[in-house]
């Protein structure tokens, strides 16, 4: 049974086959409380789409959103879209599982 002062937030991952950003906001998308991108956990830039900064990523977003006390999010996830890739990158499954 869930509390009414239970705090939920959306995470937005954008994933496309160069870089993978995360964003978490609450859940009317005005204010953003926390977000990480690929350049932020590793140090090459040809890592920054992969699974493995996308892990870590997603295990900083949590920390982040876990001391900001929610206890719940909502996952959106977005490819490029129009002319270019449709479907989202590498890091989009890792980021999610994680």
């Amino acid at each position: 049974m869930a509390a009414e002062n239970d705090k939920w937030g959306i995470a937005h991952i954008y994933a496309s086959f160069n870089n993978t950003i995360i964003t978490v906001t609450d859940l009317s998308g005005a204010e953003t409380i926390c977000k990480s991108s690929g350049g932020m956990v590793v140090k090459q830039a040809r890592n920054e789409s992969s699974p493995y900064a996308a892990m870590q990523m997603a295990i900083n977003v949590a920390q982040a959103v876990r001391d900001k006390g929610f206890v719940g999010l909502h996952v959106k996830v977005r490819a490029p879209g129009r002319g270019k890739q449709r479907s989202p990158g590498p890091g989009a499954q890792a980021a999610i599982r994680a």
